[in-house]
Formats: structure tokens, sequence, C-alpha cells
């Protein structure tokens, strides 16, 4: 079965986006007459031509104007306007159609604003072309419906048994109907994110979802040029070249960064890295609707301390990155250790070491029914566009749910899902490094741990030795800006247990004691009076466990301490590891 349809792309598909050319060739098959587009719908695209663009237009008007150009009837619904007739700037057009509708469906000033009314009117008019036997009156007809997950939200059954079961099941009618298909008649539905539709809709084989993908490079270029060109004297927006600008500005949208140069050009300033940066990390954060967090830390690897096979490792791989060696990086990292080992700690040095852009993830779960997956959705679509970037997940145990999640109506399970297969995709190695934070790796699923996701498996440990403790209170004075004399330590320190922050809390208290007595720097009375006050948790067998779990993760013997690869390479030894974990185990449930 095939349509006699003119849509679009024809002579020049090459100029029309690939999600464009799809849809086309889905209608022109009969495979589809009703599309759900998802992902970046509220940009703006470049209209096909030889020559560059007059302006810009958003993806609505460009399936009216380029797409269904040709079509007798363009249609477009949101729950705020209800149903009019549209036809971009082409006032001639928009005449033809309103008289064609008019004598279908009566005059457009009558046309109902409810939503269920409209869809009334529109199956109406479906009815009647259908039932039209003079093929010269039989239209061409399309119908866009903009911002669709409130016209058909994802929901539970139980929901469907009112209005939005009616909606459902007319735009699938619609959908299988082969007569529909036949006579040049098309929905589309636009919405930012494919999980906060209905899924039974989403689900159904007569329904095409296809994807409006985030801008590349090549794109942000052309736009670049095209908007900095417009007033005849181009590079007085930015100091950066089209292609540069290009690349600084991965992860922004057209309308992002058509708000960033307007913002320049009003200005009368040029963009320059600071303010560039600044903008792109609001924009973008705006873009993900505050799901994500720019770490910016002042920190680099220089300043940890410790775990010496750890941090040469990072180091490595930092300066892989900074070579464009993508194809080297790991898909992530697993870091754990027990609690205060400075897990956060060296996610953040890694992040100032690295010379890419890093995040980290907020809370995106909800009460609300497919919210949480939507949010996920969005999350990880800016997050492809801006790659190479670094995520950091802290807490992953709990944050990234399991496959066998149960209680929330599968939300966890599907979130899991959803991470897993991202990390896995090596199509993104070195574009997005997975950074995943946890004291429980035991409680992490396998199917994250596995080689090709978080595949290096990074043990922190507590300091050792004195050396290292001091080390780590010099470490610690450096980032709380306060200088700890060497020879004010008192020996012994590492026989305490101190992890690093428990050093920190130290410092934090010696530093309290000075600033008291109006002094800015510690005596050795302050630093043995804080040390002497420190009380450390009392929870060993539990730290004990954590301690255990971290080395029977471990993916490299050079990242252990001494002592424990030493340990680790008797016979039998992680299997004694694991029944000594399994009796901690025990004895804390009990």
């Amino acid at each position: 079965m095939s349509n006699d349809s003119t849509v679009p792309p024809a002579d020049d598909a090459a100029d029309h986006p690939p999600w464009a050319r799809e849809l086309a060739e889905q209608f022109l098959a009969g495979a589809s007459c009703l599309f759900v587009l998802h992902g970046d719908v509220h940009d703006v695209v470049r209209p096909p031509g030889d020559g560059r663009p007059s302006s810009y237009v958003g993806v609505g008007e460009y399936l009216a104007t380029q797409l269904f150009g040709s079509w007798d009837v363009v249609l477009r619904h949101d729950l705020g306007r209800g149903l009019r007739a549209f036809a971009g700037a082409d006032g001639d057009r928009l005449r033809k159609m309103v008289a064609k509708l008019s004598e279908k469906i009566g005059e457009p000033k009558t046309w109902p604003r409810d939503p269920d009314a409209a869809l009334d009117l529109l199956d109406r008019l479906v009815q009647s072309n259908l039932m039209e036997t003079d093929p010269a009156k039989r239209l061409s007809i399309a119908v866009v419906f903009e911002h669709a997950e409130f016209l058909l939200p994802s929901s539970e059954l139980a929901q469907l048994s009112g209005p939005l079961g009616s909606r459902l099941v007319r735009l699938l009618s619609w959908a299988r109907d082969p007569n529909v298909k036949r006579n040049n008649m098309a929905f589309c539905l636009m919405t930012d994110q494919l999980a906060e539709i209905n899924e039974r809709l989403v689900g159904s084989p007569y329904v095409s979802a296809l994807t409006v993908p985030m801008p590349v490079a090549d794109e942000r270029r052309r736009f670049v040029e095209w908007f900095d060109a417009r007033d005849g004297q181009p590079g007085n927006l930015a100091e950066f070249a089209p292609a540069q600008l290009a690349d600084l500005t991965a992860g922004l949208n057209l309308v992002s960064l058509e708000r960033m140069m307007t913002l320049a050009e009003r200005s009368g300033v040029k963009l320059d890295a600071d303010a560039l940066k600044k903008r792109k990390k609001a924009l973008i954060e705006a873009q993900a609707r505050g799901l994500v967090e720019f770490v910016e830390p002042p920190y680099s690897m220089d300043d940890f301390v410790g775990n010496e096979g750890v941090k040469k490792r990072l180091i490595d791989d930092a300066k892989l990155l900074a070579r464009g060696r993508l194809d080297a990086a790991p898909m992530g990292y697993l870091i754990c250790g027990p609690v205060g080992t400075g897990k956060t700690y060296l996610a953040e040095c890694f992040a100032g070491s690295v010379g890419v852009p890093c995040v980290k993830l907020r809370n995106f779960r909800s009460k609300y029914v497919g919210e949480t997956e939507a949010n996920l959705e969005r999350l990880l679509t800016v997050l492809r566009a801006m790659g190479p970037v670094v995520v950091v997940i802290d807490e992953a145990d709990a944050a990234l749910g399991t496959r066998e999640g149960s209680g929330d109506s599968g939300t966890s399970s599907r979130v899991f899902s959803m991470i897993a297969s991202q990390m896995g995709d090596t199509r993104y190695r070195g574009k997005l490094i997975w950074m995943l934070l946890t004291s429980r790796p035991d409680l992490l699923p396998i199917d994250l741990k596995r080689q090709g996701r978080a595949e290096v498996h990074l043990p922190l440990f507590n300091p050792p030795d004195d050396e290292e403790v001091r080390a780590m209170f010099l470490a610690m004075g450096r980032k709380n800006k306060f200088r700890i004399d060497p020879a004010l330590l008192p020996g012994g320190l590492a026989g305490r247990g101190l992890s690093g922050a428990d050093v920190e809390s130290v410092v934090l208290s010696a530093k309290r004691l000075a600033l008291i007595d109006g002094r800015d720097q510690a005596t050795a009375l302050d630093v043995t009076a804080a040390l002497d006050d420190f009380v450390p948790s009392a929870q060993g067998l539990e730290k004990e466990k954590q301690e255990l779990a971290a080395v029977l993760e471990c993916s490299s013997k050079s990242f252990l301490t001494p002592e424990w690869r030493e340990l680790v390479e008797r016979p039998e030894a992680r299997a004694k590891l694991q029944e000594r974990m399994a009796a901690i185990r025990r004895v804390i449930e009990e």
C-alpha cells in the first residue's frame, strides 16, 4: 500500500532534517499516518533552500509550511488555543484553507475550544473526507497537536474510562484505519518527552515515534553564521569564529543559542570565554529544568592525597581526555569505600583536572505517573548533546534503582533500564563518562558494574600510616583555607583510624579554636585539643563491611594498598573475605 501524496522531501530531500525525511518516507510507504515527534520539538529548524534561509522556523511551522506545505488543509491544536488553521506567513493559503474548512465543519469562530469537542469536530472532518465521492473535492489534511502530553498524558489503566480513554481510542482508530492512510490524512503529536505520552498510544504498532534530536555542531555553526550576518557585520557578537562557538556550545539547542547571541547583540558586548561559560551553564540547567548541577570545583587531582594507585589511574585518564583520545576513555567509574574516605572529593578533583564539563544529577524522581521517566529522558537528551561530559551520581545504590524494582508501578525498573542502556551504549564512549559513588557497592546491581558500563572500580581507604595522615591534614587545611603546620601534629595519628572526613572535622575544630582566640594560625594546643575532643564513629563493623565491599569490587590490584594487595593474592582470599562480609552482615541485621 502506498500514498499518492506530494509530501516533501522530494528533489531537495537532502535539505530536510533526517526526522522529516523519515516521517515522509513512512507516510509515503503507508506504514503510518500518526506520528509522535519527541525530543527537541520546541526548537527552531532551518527551512530547505539553495541559499541561507531568511529565518528559522519552529518545528510546528516547519511541518505546516514545508512537510505539508502543498496540502489543502493544515490544522494545529493545543489545549490553550484550541483548533485553528495554520499556513505560516502565507495569508492567501490560510484564506483558502478557511474557505474549504468552512464548507466542511463551519467557520473557525464556531469551532469549540474544549479538546474533546474539538476531536469530535476533527472526526466529522475525517469521516466527511472519507465519504467524499468526488476526488476533486477530497482534501489532503494534516493535523499537528502541539504539547500533546497534556492531551494524552501517561496514566494508569483505571484513568482511561473517561475522556482520556475516548481521546486515546479516537486517535488509535484513525491510525488503524487503512482508508485514512490512503486518503492523504496525517496526524502529528509533538512532545518534548516521549514518556509523558500515554504508553498505549506510543506502543501501538500503527503509531510511529520519531526523535527530533538536539542540533549537532554543524547545525549550530550554520545558525551562528546566519544570526551573525543579519546586520551585515559578521563577527561583531563573539570573540570566537562560528565553528569555535559551535563547538563550545555543545548541549545547547538553537533557541538557547539565539538567546545567548541576542543578549550579546543587545548589550553590545562580545561573548568572551567567561560570559560564554556563565550563560551556557545557566541555559543548559534551564533546558534540563534544574535536574543537573554543574560542578566547577577549585580542586584538581594534585589536591587529592592518598590512594596512589587510584590517583595515578585518574590522572592518566584525564591526560588522555585532554588529548582528545576519547576512544581510550572508560565508559564509567565505580568509586567505592567506607564513608568519609573522600569519594565525592575525588570526583570533584577529577572534574577539576579533566578539562570537560562535569555535572551532578539532582533528584529526578517524581510522585506523578510517568514524570520520573520523562525527567530522566530529558536529562539523557541534554547530556548526550553536551558530550564529552562527566556525570557524577552520588549515593548511586539508592539513586539508580534495580531491575527488580517493586511497589512503584515499575518506575524503578524502568529508570534502571534507561540508565543501564545509556551507560552501555559504546557510541558515547568518552562522551558520557559516568562516575558512580557509593559506600555500598554490594547493593548496586551487577548490570551497572560490569565491563562496558562502570567498568573501572576504584576503592578508597583510610590513610594507613602517619605520613599519609599528615599529608591529609595539610590537604584539608588548604581546602578549608587554614594552614596546619606539620610540626604541630603529634605522632601515632595512624592508630586513631581517622578517615578523610574525620581529618577535615579535626582541622575545622582547630580552626574554630584559633579564631575564637582571635588568631589566624593554630597552635599545637589547638590541634591537640581538637584531636582529643574528636569522637570517631562507633560503627566499626559497618565500616569494616564497607571496606571489604570496596576490596571485593576492585577491578585492578594496583588500586589496592600494599597490605590489601598482599592479602588478596593469597589462595582463596576472596572467598574468605566474602565469608567475613556475610558474617558481619548477619551480626548487623541481628
